[in-house]
Formats: C-alpha cells, structure tokens, sequence
C-alpha cells in the first residue's frame, strides 16, 4: 500500500471513514495503491463522439457513466493538441463530470451554475443548451471567474451571463427564474485526497463543520432562484455526512416544497445512506461515488425538484439600435469569410450591442442584471477600429465546423498548427485557402481555431498573445 499516501491522511479522517465503511474499510485504503485517472469530456454542442473518435490523435476508452467521457493515459498532455485550443474537449477528473451529467438540461432552458469555476459544469451544460436559452455562470472569485470565462469562450458558448456575485445578491436578481440549477458547493475535498494530497494536510473535523453551515446557506438560495417545476443538483466532492445527507435532510425540512428525485444510476454508485442523514428513507435517492468502487475519486449528488407548475418565461432581449456604420463594417466582415450561421443559429442583429468600441452578442433571454457584478453578458465579436471591424477569438470559437466559407483546415498533425497557436505566421499553398486574401477561420479538421489574415500566401497570425501556448 502506497504508506506516503495513507500518512497524509488525516488520522480523524480514517477513524471516521472506518465507522461508515465497516467492512468496505479495507478495500477503500486499498483504493489508495491505484494511480488516480484522468480523463476529457467531448463537447457535442461542436463535435459527435464518433467524429471525435475518427480525429482524436492520442488514445482514449469510453467512460461508461458519462456518455460523452473518455479517460485517457497519464503521459498524454492533451492540452498540448490544436483539438483542445479548438474547444473540442474539457480535461476533467473522470467522476467529477457525474453531477453535470445527472440533471437533465434541454436547449432554451435558463440554467445557473452557482459556484462554476474553473468551469467544468458551465461548459457543460452549456454545451447541453446549444446556443438556446441562458446560462449564468457565477464564481465569488473574480480571478476564478476570469479563469471560468476563459473555459466557457473555449467551449464557443454565446448565451452566457458570467457573474462574480454573492450568491444571497443573486435572490434579488433571479426569484424563481432558473429551470435548472447545479450547486457544487464549496466542501472539505475529501474525495480528493488521493488526487491532491495538500487537500488532506489541511483537513480538520471542524472545518466540515463550518463548511456545512456555508453550504445550508447555498441551498436556501438555490431553492429561491428556482422556478416551479424547475431541478436543482446539489454534489460535493466529499464524503462527510455532515456536508452531504445531512445537509439535504436539512434542506428537506427548511423547504418541505422541494423533493428528491431519482438519477441516472450506474453499476459502481452506491446509495445515499438514510441513517448519516435524519433517517428518511428518500435519501438513498442520493448518489455516492467511492473510489473502490469505480474508476475515480470521491463525490456525493442529489436531485431535488420543486413542486409546482412554471409560469411565463422571462421575454426575448430587446430590439438594439445599432449605429448604420456600424453594421456596415461588420456586414462588410461577415461577406468576407462567408457567414452562413452562428453557433447553428441565423446571425440575430437585434442581439448585438455595442460597449465603447467593443462589440457583443447579447443572449436571447431579457433577464433583470442590474446591480450585479459581472465579468462578460454574451458573446466577445470583436473590436471597431477606423472605418472596420476587427473579430475577437471568442467569435471565431463559437463558429462551428462548415458555418463560414473562408476556412483554411489543417489536419491534427500539422506542424503548422502549433506555430499557429504560437502567434507565428504561416506559409499557406493556393489550393488550401477558400480565397486567394483576406480574412480565414483557420481550423483543425474542419473545427475553427481563430483567425487570420492571407496575404500573397501568407497567413498573417491574429491568434491573441493572451491564448498562445
């Protein structure tokens, strides 16, 4: 057994987890000796796993709880591949994509996710909405929030909202107005010990404790910013009883209207357990990850619903005016690279809004954001400069494969690529331009990149110092 693994472990911990394991004890320190997995999740708001799987230039296997998760070796850096820079995949803990995964979002929805960063459920669920709807995306951090934009504009989500807010603000803003809504609550990490062994050195009994108090607080506003009928998925990555089934046995009885629902099962979960709660039986509704028991950490997840019926959705944005110059140098931009859709949608000019010389895509949803802190409300397009429009790598990113028709796509080897996400400029032959200048969407296999600009065969490099690796 792995001994610098299991002296790191908190002594109170082990003597805690025995009394809720009993037998299954053994096998769980045992889980200890096994390397921790990694794995990706594919977007298929820009890509089908099987299109994935054709291209996919290192090996992957199926994650059989996740339908769109694979995990791959230890010694592959995905990062590293031009289908990563593409928003093609998101690289996460292999049980940690579960909570997403169980609350059933369908496009045209408003969803929120509380505490969102770095973005693995944002991005998502965004992916689950197809460009339809709203998703606001909040994280109390602003640099964590920053971080979470970065992962969410990767991904080519336009219908976004990514706030820096306390959650209690929210309330005002939001009453009732969320169909769906994951909270994966601050907690005391235990499920990661094994992944990230600082995580033990810090634990204490009594900082579940203060963490359970946090985490109450978290569920009652969730539940207020709710809409009747609407789904909440509450998910730790711990096993404390104290911040998993007694926090939902608490939650229960505070708000006797919200009720658990059954979830997506898989062979490895296991139950929530009644008895580390207040004893109702509805808790074993709940979902325990254990790592002796599937391939991955430790998590805890539940599926409320509220009672009730939802009334009117919120209306579509309102009409912008925009500037006559404006849309000229932008309708100049778009006949150049042949705009045919945007993120599967026909381009909506209504949507756009012009800040300073900075030009957004506003998401349909007409939503009460006054007074909130945020960090971006829709789509970054680009940039007005003399008597033109110049377009930002989120718009090239929201692009999906085939909706513009001046593209320059190479394939998942080319070595050009990885000069391209340098910042360097690159030598381009006749035949693989769709013109002979102007403005590109320089792809991978089809899926876009970002940007450039072709002139007499060389393809000017408009990738962002900020993205370059």
């Amino acid at each position: 057994m792995d001994s610098d693994r299991l002296s790191a472990l908190p002594q109170a911990f082990l003597h805690r987890m025995k009394d809720m394991l009993g037998d299954d004890f053994e096998p769980f320190l045992a889980a200890y000796e096994q390397p921790r997995t990694y794995g990706l999740r594919v977007n298929t708001a820009k890509i089908s796993c099987e299109e994935f799987e054709q291209i996919v230039p290192f090996e992957v296997k199926k994650i059989p709880w996740v339908s769109n998760g694979y995990f791959y070796n230890e010694d592959v850096r995905p990062s590293r591949c031009a289908l990563y820079q593409a928003g093609l995949y998101y690289l996460q803990e292999p049980s940690a994509m579960t909570p997403a995964s169980r609350i059933p979002v369908e496009p045209g929805e408003y969803v929120l996710d509380m505490c969102a960063a770095p973005g693995g459920k944002a991005t998502a669920v965004g992916s689950a909405l197809k460009g339809e709807g709203l998703l606001v995306a909040n994280d109390i951090s602003t640099t964590r929030a920053r971080a979470l934009l970065r992962n969410l504009e990767l991904f080519g989500i336009p219908n976004l909202f990514v706030a820096n807010e306390k959650p209690e603000k929210m309330v005002k803003n939001f009453p009732e107005f969320f169909h769906k809504i994951i909270l994966d609550a601050p907690c005391s990490g235990e499920g990661m010990f094994r992944k990230e062994e600082a995580l033990a050195k810090d634990w204490t009994p009594e900082k579940s404790e203060e963490l359970s108090r946090i985490q109450k607080q978290l569920c009652l506003n969730a539940a207020d910013m709710l809409q009747p009928g609407g789904q909440m998925l509450y998910s730790t990555c711990t096993f404390a009883p104290c911040e998993d089934e007694q926090i939902i046995s608490w939650l229960l009885r505070e708000r006797p209207e919200l009720s658990l629902i059954s979830m997506e099962d898989y062979e490895g979960f296991s139950t929530g357990n009644p008895e580390w709660g207040d004893g109702n039986p509805q808790l074993k509704k709940c979902v325990r990850i254990f790592p002796h028991k599937m391939q991955g950490e430790g998590h805890f997840l539940a599926l409320l619903q509220k009672e009730g019926t939802a009334g009117p959705s919120a209306g579509t944005s309102k009409t912008s005016r925009l500037a006559a110059d404006v849309r000229k140098y932008m309708e100049e931009f778009f006949r150049e690279i042949g705009l045919k859709t945007l993120d599967g949608q026909e381009f909506d000019w209504n949507r756009v809004e012009v800040r300073a010389d900075k030009v957004y895509y506003l998401p349909s949803v007409s939503y009460n954001f006054r007074g909130l802190t945020f960090i971006r409300n829709g789509l970054y397009l680009g940039n007005l400069k003399k008597n033109r429009f110049e377009p930002a790598q989120p718009l090239a990113l929201a692009f999906r494969k085939n909706e513009a028709e001046a593209v320059i796509s190479l394939s998942v080897d080319d070595p050009r690529l990885e000069r391209y996400l340098k910042g360097e400029t690159l030598t381009i032959e006749p035949e693989e331009a769709a013109h002979s200048k102007g403005w590109h969407l320089l792809c991978v296999e089809g899926y876009p990149l970002g940007f450039g600009k072709l002139v007499n065969g060389t393809l000017k490099n408009k990738y962002p110092a900020g993205w370059r690796v």
